[in-house]
């Protein structure tokens, strides 16, 4: 199949390419079509790699409400919401919510996933049932699951235990809560025993860190030490980090070293952090994201992410990462002309570092064919218009299609 008159990731020029058994094969500014080749002409529309999410709870999305609202909006009340929650989960109510939830991204350009599944639950019912949707889904959405310890790792009855048998079931990443253990020993030892049992099983480490206004929460320091010492360095991933918009600057001007030679990924959940944080100010209120221009400046990876869909900890949410990056630019203050063209990194070629993809990911000749067309020339008239994502192709198959809505003034 031949794609014609693409304009490639900001591209000013349109370019074609080439597709052939669910890989790309070759790109170039002309190609002629082979004889009895099917051709698309893209009409100058923009082509990106597909969107990634980097960062959401798939096992408690659509559940905001029930049994109970978090009403304070904060993420303790969140926590307790959820844990009362639990109580009703049965495959079958996480299959119905999840594929519901699948298709809310896939609509969106959305192709690949991490999501964070909690482990606190004697029964792992919700881990079990995430990894057999995990391969059901494969061939639509591809999921990488994280084992996260919602209630903690030493603050819960047999966290440890929990966790290590969530990754023989073959969790992708070993998670962890540091702000939420009782006390700050608590919060070294779950990190060091998180570190350590995914060096252990070659597992990725994506850790809830810090996300709380508390500047004297540095769990951070620990996952950046940690990671460097066990040679772990970007297989690892600190999300959130809000408290570092509450670090003084000389901790962070030091800290800043640690975290270059450490190598890890950041996530920033724009939407949620918002949200949540900054709840007990008075004024000024804090936004409660993390140092994203100031990590970004200093060649650290950042993505962003969703993190919740009507939970209890977000009510609102439609699987659309455009949301994200349009608010995470706005509350970051990146919003010079080119900061805004490049922020689709965030959600595609960064979150691809961040999810270890390599050469599965990318417009590239011998790379899977997975693409998405928006109806844009560029991500900056896509990210200001609300441009829909017109097609969405994993592996050369078509996913998803939009027309676009036809809009008629009547003055």
């Amino acid at each position: 199949m031949l794609f014609q008159n693409a304009r490639i990731e900001n591209a000013e020029k349109t370019a074609d390419f080439r597709v052939e058994d669910g890989k790309f094969l070759a790109f170039a500014e002309k190609l002629r079509p082979l004889e009895g080749e099917e051709t698309v002409d893209l009409a100058g529309k923009l082509v990106l790699p597909p969107f990634i999410e980097s960062h959401v709870h798939l096992d408690t999305c659509l559940t905001a409400g029930d049994p109970v609202w978090n009403m304070s909006g904060t993420l303790f009340e969140g926590i307790e919401c959820w844990a009362k929650r639990k109580d009703k989960l049965s495959p079958e109510d996480i299959r119905q919510r999840v594929r519901q939830a699948v298709r809310l991204y896939a609509r969106n350009g959305v192709q690949f996933i991490r999501s964070h599944v909690d482990v606190t639950d004697p029964k792992l019912t919700a881990m079990e049932t995430m990894l057999e949707l995990r391969e059901e889904l494969r061939d639509v959405m591809t999921i990488q699951i994280v084992a996260f310890p919602q209630e903690g790792i030493l603050s819960y009855p047999n966290g440890k235990e929990l966790l290590e048998e969530a990754v023989k079931m073959g969790a992708d990443c070993v998670g962890a809560i540091p702000h939420y253990e009782f006390t700050r020993e608590y919060s070294v030892e779950s990190l060091n025993f998180a570190l350590e049992l995914a060096a252990e099983n070659d597992r990725l480490v994506d850790v809830h860190c810090d996300e709380i206004d508390d500047e004297a929460s540095r769990g951070l320091e620990t996952v950046a030490a940690r990671a460097l010492e066990l040679g772990l360095f970007d297989k690892v991933t600190a999300s959130h980090t809000t408290a570092m918009h509450s670090y003084n600057n000389a901790y962070v001007l030091r800290l800043m070293r640690l975290l270059k030679m450490s190598r890890i990924n950041f996530v920033c959940n724009p939407l949620v952090n918002t949200h949540l944080q900054g709840r007990i100010d008075t004024y000024p209120r804090r936004r409660g994201v993390t140092r994203v221009k100031e990590l970004t400046a200093e060649g650290l990876n950042v993505s962003f992410g969703h993190d919740d869909i009507f939970d209890p900890w977000y009510p609102m949410g439609s699987g659309s990462l455009r949301d994200v990056v349009f608010l995470g630019l706005h509350v970051t203050q990146m919003m010079g002309y080119e900061e805004i063209m490049n922020s689709y990194k965030f959600i595609t070629h960064n979150a691809a570092r961040t999810l270890h993809l390599g050469e599965s990911y990318g417009l590239e000749a011998g790379r899977p064919a997975s693409f998405i067309v928006l109806d844009a020339e560029n991500y900056y008239d896509a990210l200001n218009r609300n441009a829909p994502v017109l097609a969405s192709y994993k592996a050369g198959k078509l996913l998803s299609r939009t027309k676009p809505a036809e809009a008629e003034l009547l003055f």
